[in-house]
Order: structure tokens, then C-alpha cells, then sequence
């Protein structure tokens, strides 16, 4: 009896740390490219919330706010999303022509997502950084976010392999060792994680808030950095229940294409 009840404490410990390990959200804002030539004017966004490596969505209500950023002007762009579905759930598209040469920061505030196996609600502040027509500056310009990651490198124009160097910010001010959660989007789910501690990876910010990641492959990359909000919000029935507020970065980084003979 004893060593069946060890069996049971074992395989539920098991299951525990499965599912602690691929539990990991990601506020989502992907365009179709991230760099804007004469060739390739505009481009279309998928706004979600989802698990990327595991390709497991979720419901996202209609967004708070979705804006652009450039040359200090920011753009309300809430009233251009349209509904649309991203890993079988709802989410959420819009699409915007770029007219004029710089650097384009585009930010998404969701409405609070109640998450009952962890008994909070989600809020992640989302951005992705556009180059457009050779535009290159503002890129490291903080957008003023309750929480949000400050890229230190150039976050596009960049390979597979790269480094990628941010900075956590929470009130305005550098979040000493946060701690940053790093997904690739496995689009297509053509990869295969080796183990659960794959899926999502995790590093450390240093007691200036600032992180290194070394991007290993091509592809979408997202940083999240989670804080516990110094508010609360109600829960479905009511209650007030704590607020986990994530800065969530996505950046691009290429394939190095050999010239063709």
C-alpha cells in the first residue's frame, strides 16, 4: 500500500512539473515582415495570446489598445483590428501601410485574461520594432508601458545565431533580475523540443534589468518578462485575485541565404 501510494505521489509530481513547464503564455504581435522596402509597402498582423512553441492557443478579447510609435508620434490603431483565428482561437488582425521612412513601434495592451489554473489574470503588454525605407533610429526608445523590454540590439536586420540584448523595464525603472521567459514561434509545429525545459527558456536579467539570449535558429523569437502587478482584479465570480503583467518583445531574426550561383 505504502509503495503504491509512493507510485502515485511520484506520477503526480511527474505530471506537476510537465505541466509547470509548458505553461508558459505569450502575448503575440507578428507581422508579416519586419522590414519595409519599396517592394513590400505595407504588411498584415496577427495580434494573439498563446502558447508559441506548442502552437496552443488562446481566447483573446478584443485588445485595450494596439498602437504605433514613430519619430514620437503615437497612432491609436484599436479601431482598424478585425477578427480572425490563430491556433484554432480567437485573435485578432489588422493591416498598415508604412508612408514614410523610420522606425515603427507597434504595442498591444490586451483586456485581462483570467487564467483559472493559476488563479490570476494575464495582462502582457506586447510590442514588435519595424524598420521601414532604411529608417533607423528610435528603435531603443522606451514607449513609457506599466512593463515592457527595451531592445539593446537593433531589433531587426539581424540572423539566426544572433545575440539578443534587452532591457526589463517595470514603472519606468530597470527591473533588476527579472526573470525573462525566451519561446521561439514553432510555426508550422515543425520542431521538436528535446524535453520540457526547451520549450520555454529562461534567463536571468542582471541589477540593471539588462538580459543576453543567443537566438540559436531563424525565426520569430519572443521575450517575456513577468512581474506580479501592485493591483488586483476580479475574478468571474467576483473576487479579487492578483495580476501577473508581462513585457513581451518579439524580433526577427533571418536566415543567412547563400548567393545564388
Amino acid at each position: 500500500m505504502k509503495r503504491e501510494a509512493a507510485l502515485f505521489l511520484f506520477t503526480a509530481a511527474l505530471i506537476f512539473l510537465h505541466a509547470g513547464n509548458s505553461l508558459a503564455h505569450f502575448g503575440m504581435v507578428i507581422p508579416e515582415r519586419n522590414i519595409i522596402t519599396q517592394k513590400n509597402k505595407s504588411t498584415g498582423f496577427d495580434i494573439a495570446f498563446a502558447h508559441p512553441f506548442e502552437n496552443r492557443g488562446m481566447d483573446l478579447k478584443k485588445p485595450k489598445r494596439f498602437t504605433v510609435t514613430s519619430s514620437g508620434r503615437i497612432t491609436d490603431l484599436t479601431a482598424t483590428l478585425q477578427p480572425a483565428t490563430f491556433m484554432g482561437h480567437k485573435s485578432w488582425k489588422t493591416d498598415f501601410a508604412f508612408m514614410r521612412p523610420g522606425v515603427y513601434i507597434f504595442a498591444m495592451e490586451p483586456t485581462p485574461y483570467w487564467e483559472p489554473s493559476e488563479d490570476i489574470s494575464i495582462i502582457h503588454y506586447t510590442k514588435t520594432v519595424i524598420g521601414a525605407y532604411g529608417g533607423d533610429e528610435g528603435w531603443d526608445k522606451p514607449l513609457g508601458l506599466e512593463t515592457e523590454i527595451v531592445p539593446l540590439l537593433r531589433p531587426f536586420g539581424n540572423y539566426g545565431g544572433n545575440s539578443f540584448t534587452g532591457k526589463v523595464l517595470l514603472k519606468g525603472k530597470p527591473a533588476p533580475g527579472a526573470e525573462v521567459e525566451v519561446e521561439i514561434y514553432n510555426k508550422g509545429n515543425s520542431l521538436r523540443a528535446p524535453g520540457d525545459y526547451h520549450i520555454t527558456q529562461v534567463v536571468k536579467a542582471d541589477p540593471n534589468g539588462i538580459f543576453t539570449f543567443t537566438c540559436p535558429l531563424a525565426g520569430w523569437w519572443g521575450f517575456a518578462a513577468l512581474s506580479e502587478a501592485d493591483y488586483t482584479i476580479k475574478d468571474p465570480a467576483g473576487a479579487e485575485k492578483g495580476v501577473e503583467i508581462g513585457a513581451v518583445l518579439w524580433i526577427y531574426l533571418d536566415p543567412l541565404p547563400k548567393r545564388q550561383e
